[in-house]
């Protein structure tokens, strides 16, 4: 598997090429009027080096990041960050579903947490970030602030 690494984020200047078409996932951070609020995409691994149901964690700026990839292809990104036991684990938890959608329970305490939106399952009021991700020219990239 290829090493994930922090790769600064490059200056917005359009779409990058191999870059598909149409708004990516996620909401850009907002800013003061005027200035650059389009999220930037750190590339992270290739996806073919994301087993699927298995996560991998990469640090993205100062941010560690949980990547999974589902049977289905889709690709999520949260947190890496355990809120019940304070270590960045939730990349070595395990996948699966919970009434339809993605979940990663924790390997620490067991604590479920959607992939789809970083709720836990088993306290509604915890939640671990979510972060966009996209595929661009057979790269996963992640955009964090």
């Amino acid at each position: 598997m290829t090493v994930l690494h922090e790769t600064p984020p490059a200056a917005p200047s359009g779409t990058p090429s191999g870059t598909p078409s149409g708004t990516p996932s996620g909401t850009p951070s907002e800013g003061p009027p005027g200035e650059d609020t389009a999220p930037r995409w750190t590339p992270v691994c290739a996806y073919t080096d994301l087993l699927p149901e298995r996560g991998v964690c990469a640090l993205v700026g100062r941010h560690q990041i949980a990547l999974f990839r589902t049977f289905d292809g889709e690709l999520f990104a949260i947190g890496n960050h355990d809120p019940f036991s304070g270590a960045q684990v939730l990349s070595r938890g395990i996948v699966g579903t919970h009434g339809g959608s993605p979940v990663v329970i924790s390997p620490m305490h067991r604590q479920a947490f959607s992939l789809a939106t970083g709720a836990c399952l088993d306290d509604p009021a915890v939640a671990v970030p979510t972060y966009p991700v996209r595929l661009a020219g057979g790269a996963v990239e992640v955009s964090a602030p």
